[in-house]
C-alpha cells in the first residue's frame, strides 16, 4: 500500500504567505467578494472617518474659521479561536493527493517527494478550510449547538443588530420568477441615501441566495425577444440589477441543516463594509501541520488559527430574507 509519511508544518509569516493569502486570494478576495484582512492585532479595530458636509465658507476676513472636525467611528471585530482536523486512513489519503496532484497539473504524479507533494497537501487541505470559513462567514452562529458555530457570520450579526441598528430588513414569503425583480426593487428602494450615493463608485453589490439568483435569471429570460432567447440558450456570465452585480453567496448546501436564519437573502450593501479577519501569528499554538499516524495507519491534517467577521456601517446595510 502507498503512504505519505512526511510530516510538514507552517507556522508565522509561512502561515499567511503559504497557506492563508493562496486560499483567500488577496487583499479584496474576489471570491468572498468582501474585504480580507490578515494578521492585525486582535481584536481587529477599524477607523472611519466622515468628514463634514460642508466645509466652505464666504470669505469676509483673514483670520480662522475652522469647520467641525472629521467625526470618527470605530469598529471591533473580535477573533474566535478555531481549530480544523481531519484524519484519512493511509490509502484514502494517498488516492486524494495524487487525484489533487494530476488535477492541478502539479509536477510529475510518480514523484511523490518534496516540494510537489508538499504542494498537492496543502492545497488539499486549503480547499476544505476555505469552504468552511466561507461557509461560516455567511451562517455562522456561536451559540448554535453544531456545525457553522466557531464565529457569528455576517446574516446572523446583521440580523441581530436590526432593532439596536436601525439596519432596513423585509421579511418576504417567496420569490420567483414573477416576483424576483420586485423583490430587488425593494431592497434598493430601502436602501439609505448614503447607500445609494456610493453606487458610481462601483462597490455595491446584491449578495443573494441562490434561489434569487435563479429566480432573477429566469424572469430575465422570460421576454420574447432575442436577447432573452439567446440567454435561454448560452446563460448569463453575470447577472446585475441598476447595474449593480448579483453576487450568490452559494450557501444551499448549508442551508439545508441550517436554516435557523432564515432560508432566503438579499443582502444589498458595499463590497467594502463587510470584513473578514484572519490572523495566524500572534497567538501560541498558531499552526497548520500534517503528519502521518503509523499506529493507526492515518494520514492528519490539523489548523490552528483566529478568525472572526463583521459589518462596518449600519447605514450602509439594506436586507430582506425569508424565513
Amino acid at each position: 500500500m502507498n503512504r505519505i509519511e512526511n510530516t510538514k508544518s507552517y507556522l508565522g509569516k509561512e502561515l499567511e504567505t503559504i497557506f492563508f493569502r493562496p486560499m483567500l486570494q488577496g487583499e479584496h478576495a474576489a471570491d468572498l467578494g468582501v474585504r480580507v484582512l490578515y494578521n492585525m492585532p486582535a481584536p481587529v479595530t477599524l477607523h472611519f472617518w466622515r468628514r463634514p458636509d460642508d466645509v466652505l465658507h464666504k470669505y469676509t476676513s483673514a483670520g480662522w474659521k475652522g469647520s467641525t472636525s472629521p467625526e470618527r467611528m470605530r469598529k471591533t471585530i473580535e477573533l474566535q479561536r478555531v481549530k480544523a482536523e481531519i484524519g484519512y486512513s493511509a490509502d484514502e489519503y494517498f488516492s486524494l493527493v495524487y487525484d489533487s496532484m494530476a488535477r492541478a497539473a502539479i509536477g510529475s504524479t510518480e514523484d511523490l517527494t518534496g516540494t510537489v507533494l508538499e504542494e498537492a497537501e496543502t492545497a488539499l487541505f486549503r480547499e476544505a478550510i476555505a469552504e468552511s470559513i466561507r461557509a461560516t462567514m455567511w451562517l455562522g452562529k456561536s451559540d448554535r449547538e453544531n456545525g457553522l458555530n466557531t464565529f457569528d457570520g455576517l446574516l446572523h450579526r446583521i440580523k441581530s443588530d436590526i432593532a439596536s441598528q436601525g439596519i432596513v430588513a423585509e421579511k418576504y414569503a417567496a420569490i420567483d420568477a414573477s416576483t424576483a425583480e420586485t423583490r430587488l426593487r425593494t431592497v434598493w428602494d430601502n436602501a439609505s441615501i448614503a447607500l445609494k450615493d456610493l453606487r458610481s463608485e462601483g462597490q455595491l453589490v446584491f449578495f443573494v441566495s441562490s434561489d434569487v439568483y435563479a429566480a432573477y435569471e429566469e424572469s430575465l429570460e422570460t421576454p420574447s425577444l432575442e436577447a432573452a432567447y439567446l440567454a435561454k440558450q448560452n446563460g448569463h456570465e453575470s447577472l446585475t440589477y441598476r447595474g449593480i452585480p448579483l453576487v450568490d453567496m452559494k450557501i444551499s448546501e448549508h442551508l439545508v441543516n441550517h436554516i435557523d436564519l432564515g432560508v432566503s437573502f438579499i443582502l444589498l450593501t458595499d463590497r467594502r463594509n463587510l470584513a473578514l479577519a484572519l490572523s495566524a501569528g500572534e497567538f501560541p499554538g498558531t499552526e497548520v501541520r500534517m503528519w502521518y499516524n503509523p499506529d493507526l495507519m492515518e494520514n492528519r491534517q490539523r489548523a490552528v488559527f483566529m478568525a472572526g467577521c463583521d459589518y462596518l456601517l449600519p447605514e450602509l446595510i439594506s436586507l430582506a430574507y425569508m424565513e
